[in-house]
């Protein structure tokens, strides 16, 4: 010991073969990953595997020990991953051509079964881009264009997402959620189809929206006027020369007055040639019962 001390080079060399020695059979596991302890190629022990529901601080991260040269450590993230999908061409089922983009979100939950079907994330991302994109077409191949308008989409969702996560589980895998970004018609003539049977449907639903309204205008317009008419009757019924009086008055206004009875529009000026004894200016000459009894 004295003479390594005597010699810095010799010191410098030990301390450096320490460091290694010491690097090569400790390593910190973080919180945020997993690994896998691989000897000659073949994995031995998990270190830090994720579990569900598991507390912060109390799954295994920190300090651990391996046989330095002997044993490598394969680190596999715990956090959730995002795979894309690059936009292409699907057939819905009514045969619309739509341009889709899509993602999907996965974590590892086996890193052993992901580690032996896969070796890396990174394979695992390029083995299940594929399936999310052949899992897609074969569900909107079943869907209608206007299943991904409407509140079917979740559903369209989930099938999708469960078609991928049986692979998914092949490689360690689980499917925490899968979107679609967009899903468009084609510029040219297919939108322009779509758009113009969007538009003829949305006005015939207004023309029937208006038949509707229409229709309950002339039955509260009948039973305003059977309303009426009963109330005309019942006054006729209590003073008939009254009645005469008032029916007599309203014709004159609207022979005579220019302007409507509602006083909406008025009337153009009518030049009326009669006879004084023409039972009809009764009223003026207090010929009627009721012109004679007021």
């Amino acid at each position: 010991m004295n003479n390594l001390a005597r010699n810095p080079i010799a010191l410098s060399i030990v301390t450096i073969l320490l460091l290694i020695l010491v690097a090569a059979t400790f390593s910190i596991v973080p919180e945020t990953e997993q690994a896998v302890v691989v000897r000659f190629g073949q994995p031995i022990r998990i270190l830090n595997k994720y579990h569900p529901n598991e507390p912060y601080g109390r799954t295994g991260a920190g300090l651990a020990a391996r046989i330095p040269f002997l044993e490598t450590i394969v680190w596999i993230d715990k956090r959730i991953q995002s795979i894309g999908m690059d936009n292409q061409q699907v057939l819905s089922a009514d045969q619309q051509r739509l341009q889709v983009d899509a993602f999907a979100r996965y974590r590892i939950v086996d890193p052993l079964r992901m580690y032996i079907s896969a070796q890396t994330e990174e394979n695992v991302s390029n083995q299940l881009r594929p399936i999310l994109a052949s899992a897609l077409r074969n569900e909107l191949g079943r869907q209608p264009f206007a299943a991904l308008l409407s509140p079917e989409r979740g559903q369209v969702m989930d099938n999708i997402q469960n078609a991928l996560n049986r692979v998914a589980a092949q490689y360690g895998a689980e499917i925490i959620d899968v979107r679609i970004k967009h899903a468009d018609l084609p510029d040219g003539t297919p939108l322009d189809s779509a758009y113009e049977r969007m538009r003829t449907a949305r006005t015939q639903e207004a023309r029937s929206i208006e038949a509707q309204g229409y229709k309950q205008a002339q039955i509260i317009r009948a039973e305003a006027d059977a309303e009426a008419a009963a109330t005309y009757a019942h006054a006729f019924n209590q003073d008939p020369d009254f009645y005469d009086f008032w029916r007599a008055m309203q014709s004159y206004r609207t022979s005579f007055v220019a302007e409507t009875p509602t006083g909406d529009q008025p009337r153009g000026r009518t030049n009326i040639i009669l006879s004084p004894n023409n039972d009809y200016l009764r009223q003026f000459r207090g010929g009627g019962a009721a012109g004679s009894g007021r």
